[in-house]
């Protein structure tokens, strides 16, 4: 099995939803603040300046049959890519195993 961690801007949220295969039976979404290349920028607030450093963003993670990974991959990097700063990242890493506490059932069946 593999995870995949994708943390984008809170807008790319339909492109990843509108993702969709048999195999992904669920998804976790968590709203996260962060920075990296695309660093902060200043907002006005009763009209003093402030910089934020940390960027809105969201982390979606699923975790998926291996066979599978490639295509959902290469669908994700293909709705989300706009060229820009920001895009986002993709992480990925393995599996070792998966419980569902309520049936007990393990592995793919348990996703």
């Amino acid at each position: 099995m593999i995870k995949i961690e994708v943390i984008v801007r809170p807008s790319a949220l339909d492109a990843v939803l509108a993702i969709r295969h048999e195999w992904m039976t669920g998804m976790t979404l968590s709203e996260v603040k962060g920075c990296g290349r695309q660093k902060g920028h200043v907002e006005i607030y009763r009209g003093a300046e402030y910089e934020v450093s940390l960027n809105s963003k969201l982390k979606i993670e699923m975790v998926i049959p291996e066979p599978l990974a490639p295509r959902i991959l290469y669908e994700l990097e293909r709705a989300l890519k706009t060229g820009k700063i920001g895009d986002g990242k993709i992480f990925t890493s393995r599996v070792e195993e998966a419980i569902r506490i309520r049936t007990g059932e393990r592995g793919e069946d348990a996703l």
